[in-house]
């Protein structure tokens, strides 16, 4: 990415000087009422923004918002409860051995990510209830679905990686290239997602929310599943067959209803929220998120470095329906439309070392850099327009997917 960035930079000197040129109109003159120099120092560092995703990883003081060392030291602590309680479970069923084994497998998938999903679900639920409902008690039960979004996160990693026959995912091999382990990971994947059910029984089913809870899980088990369909299906077309509208439904349904809406919503439920209207708005805002982060994570797959994103990308490879395909097809002439039909979804290297030389070639790091500050910029005004939810849960999701570089 830094090579890139560096091979980027005398193009935007270029673009800096040329609007210093276009707008240099003398000191005493105003534009719309401000001072021109004013005017100037604004549209330089606007210029300047589109490029600063490649260039560095240096975030505005308003979007460093992270999860604090407590925050996660507090949901890790949760975890060996978790694994104990889906043991006792296990053994219940005569299951001793398969017991071992599962506590093995949810200890090398279900921790090992950043644990955005499971920790923002105890972070929103902080944000929409007053301090006195923050009991320890209160606390847990939030940790404990965070854990539960974690899981089904697992539930899908794993699946996807052996649909995908991928190698490594979150700096670690892939549970099915480990040994002795192989397509057994199918197994394991579904033990995963039903045992998050176990837990939500064992720790909910005496609130009122539990039947909401299920019912959610459920529902946005299956919206992911109809996307990772999608996803499947359109791998199959060739290139010159993706679409922007088949693109946002897949994002929409593989990846923004339960990395973005089920965190948020089943925080909702647990802090006692039941208005459709609330739920309504927040569905709006979280699924324009989870496209805006799908498609940071469509040129983390190009552009990034395997050694902050913990993965190796293969979505040129698996032919996947991104938004760099999407946007390469909209922009490319017939000589490169012809180049992306004959090197798109090969493993050849050199095929793939082409089709990345061609994003280049149609300035689609820019492009990237753009969309992603014009996006941040949108969904900062939806959340500001909401009405019935606090503004601060949102911002805090946005502020942390903004910029980010793995």
């Amino acid at each position: 990415m830094f090579k890139l960035a560096r091979q980027l930079l005398p193009q935007q000197r270029m673009l800096r000087s040329s609007i210093v040129r276009l707008i240099s109109t003398g000191d005493d003159v105003k534009i719309g009422g401000l001072p021109t120099e004013l005017v100037h120092e604004q549209k330089l560092k606007k210029t300047s923004r589109t490029l600063s995703t490649l260039q560095n990883h240096t975030m505005p003081i308003a979007a460093r918002v992270t999860v604090s060392k407590d925050e996660s030291r507090d949901f890790m602590a949760v975890f060996p409860d978790l694994v104990r309680d889906l043991t006792n479970v296990t053994k219940a069923y005569n299951c001793n051995d398969a017991a071992k084994w599962f506590a093995q497998v949810l200890q090398y998938n279900v921790p090992r990510g950043k644990k955005n999903r499971g920790i923002l679900t105890v972070l929103t639920y902080k944000n929409l209830v007053d301090p006195e409902h923050l009991t320890p008690e209160n606390v847990k039960l939030a940790q404990y679905l965070g854990w539960c979004v974690e899981m089904l996160q697992s539930f899908f990693i794993i699946s996807d990686d052996v649909m995908d026959n991928s190698e490594t995912r979150r700096g670690q091999k892939c549970w099915h290239k480990v040994e002795n382990v192989g397509l057994t990971a199918i197994n394991d994947a579904l033990m995963i997602e039903n045992a998050m059910y176990a837990i939500l029984k064992q720790h909910f089913s005496n609130l009122e929310c539990y039947v909401p809870l299920i019912e959610l899980f459920h529902e946005i088990t299956y919206i992911t599943t109809c996307g990772q369909s999608l996803d499947l299906l359109n791998s199959n077309k060739r290139v010159s067959e993706f679409t922007m509208e088949n693109y946002k439904a897949i994002v929409e349904n593989k990846t923004a209803y339960y990395s973005f809406y089920l965190p948020f919503a089943i925080a909702m439920h647990l802090a006692g929220y039941t208005d459709a209207e609330a739920f309504r708005q927040s569905k709006t805002i979280l699924l324009e998120m989870g496209h805006f982060f799908q498609v940071q994570d469509d040129f983390l797959d190009c552009f990034g470095n395997p050694e902050v994103t913990g993965k190796i990308g293969t979505d040129i490879q698996d032919n996947k329906c991104s938004w760099l395909a999407v946007v390469a097809m909209q922009r490319a002439n017939a000589e490169q439309k012809q180049i992306m039909i004959d090197c798109y979804g090969q493993s050849d290297k050199s095929k793939v070392e082409r089709v990345k030389a061609l994003y280049k070639e149609l300035s689609l790091p820019s492009t990237y850099a753009i969309f992603e500050e014009e996006s941040y910029n949108r969904i900062k005004t939806h959340i500001q327009q909401t009405s019935r939810i606090p503004h601060q849960p949102f911002l805090q999701i946005l502020n942390k997917i903004y910029q980010r570089d793995a």
